[in-house]
């Protein structure tokens, strides 16, 4: 951004969009296998010292203090770290929770040994300034393990599908699902992160017996589907968007008619920093 007044008012929208709708449900309803995932992708063990950038509800914390890591998450939003941690208090798990911009940590060189963000750092508005502030924290040697959705895959698409309808991002803002392109990441880390496990997987969701729910469910609680519609509706492009967003979940639909399923594409990688 060109000031740090605009990369202030920046951050503030992108803390108000994932706290507008219900994260935490979209979470429980299909994303919760993710977070495993990547924990034991990262081989987490006990007494790791492991860093979950933009959190959220602490899919990926979660997990990993229940293998005995020291775990800090961390996120943007606050909204977001508060149901995270009533879960954790429940399990009887002891997690650290700082908000913060994944852009500007709140903590020193070297300071992990594993780095890790599951379907969060990606939304990160300036993708080489969150990739800098990875490297910064692992020590060397360390682990640095990201699970993101793909340009390709169903969410790639959906970001598309909803380009037209949002207002234009502003100057040096990139597409989140870039993260889940093996060339973006390797334009980003360059020779500071050595790859050494990179595979497409899918998540499979068979949540909502329709297709077209999958969509009505996004326009609840997905913050960036609340977004781009409203901006829709105040341009009188409210019904245009909601008929693309059916032919979206239309064409994503791998079920039936009468009971949905969808494969959403993400980049698992597991890398070493150098």
């Amino acid at each position: 951004m060109s000031s740090t007044v605009s990369d202030q008012e920046l951050k503030s929208r992108h803390r108000a969009m994932w706290a507008s709708g219900d994260y935490p449900q979209m979470v429980t309803t299909f994303l919760l296998p993710l977070g495993p995932r990547l924990v034991d992708a990262c081989g987490i063990g006990a007494g790791d010292r492991v860093l979950d950038v933009a959190s959220g509800t602490g899919n990926a914390a979660i997990p990993a203090a229940r293998k005995g890591a020291d775990v800090t998450a961390s996120d943007l939003t606050p909204e977001l770290l508060d149901a995270g941690r009533a879960v954790a208090e429940t399990d009887g798990l002891q997690l650290t929770w700082v908000p913060a911009d994944a852009e500007h940590l709140p903590f020193a060189d070297d300071q992990f040994d594993v780095v890790m963000s599951s379907i969060g750092v990606m939304f990160a508005p300036h993708h080489q300034a969150a990739a800098d502030e990875l490297v910064r924290v692992c020590r060397t040697g360390g682990t640095i393990g990201l699970l993101s959705w793909t340009p390709e895959g169903m969410i790639g698409d959906l970001f598309a599908t909803m380009k037209p309808f949002a207002p234009p991002p502003p100057a040096g803002v990139s597409s989140p699902p870039l993260w889940g392109s093996e060339i973006h990441l390797d334009e980003l880390f360059g020779d500071r992160v050595t790859f050494g496990r990179r595979e497409r997987a899918t998540l499979e969701i068979t949540a909502f017996a329709r297709a077209h729910g999958y969509g009505e469910h996004f326009k609840a609680f997905y913050g960036p589907t609340i977004a781009a519609r409203n901006n829709a509706e105040k341009n009188g492009r409210a019904d245009e968007f909601d008929a693309a967003l059916e032919a979206f979940c239309d064409k994503w639909n791998r079920g039936t008619h009468e009971r949905a399923r969808f494969e959403k594409e993400y980049l698992l990688s597991i890398g070493t920093k150098s």
